[in-house]
């Protein structure tokens, strides 16, 4: 069996706005077990790029340590890629990100790597609202060594070894709106048709993009019992919304209808076009969008959608006011303006 994946490309593949295939934006061959999640959330990526037209090399990937760690090799090959320590890809993305903004960051991150060891790093990148976005795939387990229970296994939940959870869950969802992060999102790793456009909005988004995508582990904890499993996914999910996507065009019309759908216009002229299914929910409103969400906890569902978005977000770069041109590629001349220029400085402050 071979691991890799053949060059040749049929002439007549369909070629998006900037002359790629779908197929330049996948990566290596899946080394994970049939049937993760993962590789589904990796296959959205791969169209969510392929549909916008992204270049690859303007996008940099980063991730920590875990099954979910490694799927950044499984998708956008010729894009920039670190993988870091369990737990710090926040980090490195705040230091690539302050070098130079004209990237794309796409973090993953998985539910061990972000809720237990990373859990102070998740938490800084959303206060600092670092313009990224932040996927984690949520399976419930430590898949990697042999299907411990993570901190976002539900109370009560019966893992593989039949053992039930008794220390309550970290929702990470419910934690990101708490600490005001300015997109929330939620899917599951089976429903592309709501995953993909949710990644594009995500990525024309200015500021911190949080999407937990529940993605069962199939080895581990796909169990009867598990909360994360498929079977038990698809029966609780309670959807707030069908989402679409429309990219930034030279003219949108868009309308609002109360009670049946609404556009959100991003800061670059794309719109997100929501069909409300949830009453009471408005995804601009924070209030309704945290209330929605306990309601549907307290019901035992798996709420999923774009759960809430500010479209006034202010990403780092503009609240610590640096210069529009990537810091990384400063000159000299540019860092250092003479001795006339820092006078005028210093006597601004006296």
């Amino acid at each position: 069996m071979t691991y890799v994946r053949p060059n040749f490309r049929h002439p007549g593949l369909p070629k998006n706005k900037v002359g790629f295939a779908k197929a330049d934006y996948e990566g290596k061959i899946s080394t994970l077990c049939a049937g993760c999640g993962h590789d589904s959330i990796s296959g959205a990526i791969v169209q969510a790029c392929f549909e916008m037209s992204i270049l690859p090399h303007q996008l940099a990937k980063l991730s920590g340590i875990g099954c979910s760690s490694k799927t950044p090799t499984y998708f956008l090959d010729n894009s920039h890629g670190f993988n870091s320590v369990h737990g710090r890809m926040p980090s490195i993305a705040t230091g690539a990100y302050m070098a130079n903004r004209d990237l794309i960051y796409l973090g993953v991150s998985g539910d061990g790597d972000t809720a237990s060891i990373g859990m102070g790093q998740f938490v800084h990148s959303i206060r600092k609202n670092m313009n990224m976005v932040y996927i984690v795939m949520n399976n419930g387990c430590y898949g990697l060594t042999k299907g411990q229970d993570s901190a976002t296994a539900d109370f009560g939940s019966v893992n593989k070894a039949g053992e039930k959870n008794v220390f309550p869950a970290i929702d990470l969802v419910g934690m990101a709106m708490e600490l005001e992060a300015t997109f929330v999102g939620r899917s599951f790793s089976g429903d592309k048709e709501q995953l993909v456009p949710m990644i594009k909005a995500a990525m024309s988004h200015p500021g911190f993009a949080f999407i937990d995508v529940i993605s069962p582990c199939v080895t581990f904890n796909n169990n009867k019992g598990s909360t994360k499993s498929y079977d038990f996914v698809r029966e609780h999910m309670e959807a707030t919304s069908t989402i679409d996507f429309v990219p930034h065009k030279d003219e949108i019309t868009v309308s609002y209808i109360e009670g049946q759908s609404a556009y959100v216009t991003l800061h670059d002229g794309s719109v997100i076009h929501l069909s409300k299914l949830s009453p009471h929910w408005y995804p601009q409103d924070r209030k309704s969008a945290i209330n929605r969400l306990q309601e549907a906890k307290a019901k035992g569902e798996v709420l999923t959608g774009l759960l809430y978005i500010d479209t006034n977000s202010k990403d780092l770069h503009e609240l610590q006011r640096t210069v529009k041109k990537p810091l990384n590629s400063l000159r000299e001349e540019e860092l250092c303006p003479g001795s006339q220029v820092l006078k005028r400085i210093n006597e601004e402050y006296r």
